[in-house]
C-alpha cells in the first residue's frame, strides 16, 4: 500500500499531538477533515471510507482528552465538493462510461440526490464557525455537510 490513504490519518494525529501543548495552554480548537464516506462506506471506496471513519474516531478520542485539557475537537465530513480531486475523478470516469466530462459532471449530482456540488468555501465556513466562541460547547461532534446526499435522522 502506498502512502495515500493512510497519510491523512497519521498526519492529522501527528499534527494534533504536536500542537496539543499550545492548544491546551490557549484553550484552542481542532477541526479534523474527514469525508461522508465515513458514514456510508462502499466497496469501491472501502479504503477511503475506512480512513475517513478512522479520522472521525480519532477526533472523538482527542475530544475526550480535550474535555480535561480545555481543547475543543470536532470533525467535518464533506460530501461531493468540486475540487481538483473530484474533477480528476470525473475526467477519468466519464470516458470509461461513454460520456463526456461535461455530461458526467452534470449527471453526478442528480444520481447522488443533490442539487449541486458543494464549494470549498462552504466547508471552510462551517470549519470557521466551529472554532468561534458560539460553538465552544460543541466538541466530539462529526458534522456532515453534503447537500442532502445522506439521508438520516
Amino acid at each position: 500500500m502506498g502512502k495515500w490513504p493512510r497519510a491523512p490519518l497519521h498526519g492529522a494525529r501527528r499534527l494534533t499531538l504536536a500542537a496539543w501543548p499550545a492548544l491546551s495552554e490557549n484553550k484552542g480548537a481542532v477541526v479534523l477533515m474527514s469525508g461522508n464516506s465515513a458514514s456510508f462506506p462502499t466497496a469501491p471506496t472501502a479504503a477511503v471510507g475506512t480512513i475517513n471513519a478512522a479520522i472521525v474516531a480519532l477526533a472523538e478520542a482527542f475530544s475526550d482528552r480535550g474535555i480535561a485539557d480545555g481543547v475543543q475537537v470536532d470533525s467535518v465530513l464533506p460530501g461531493p465538493v468540486m475540487i481538483g480531486r473530484r474533477r480528476s475523478y470525473v475526467e477519468h470516469w466519464a470516458p470509461a462510461h461513454g460520456m463526456s466530462v461535461e455530461e458526467a459532471t452534470l449527471r453526478f449530482p442528480r444520481v447522488a440526490g443533490i442539487a449541486r456540488y458543494g464549494q470549498p468555501e462552504e466547508i471552510a465556513e462551517l470549519m470557521a464557525f466551529l472554532v468561534l466562541p458560539a460553538a465552544r460547547w460543541m466538541t466530539g461532534s462529526a458534522l456532515r455537510m453534503d447537500g442532502g446526499e445522506l439521508k438520516s435522522v
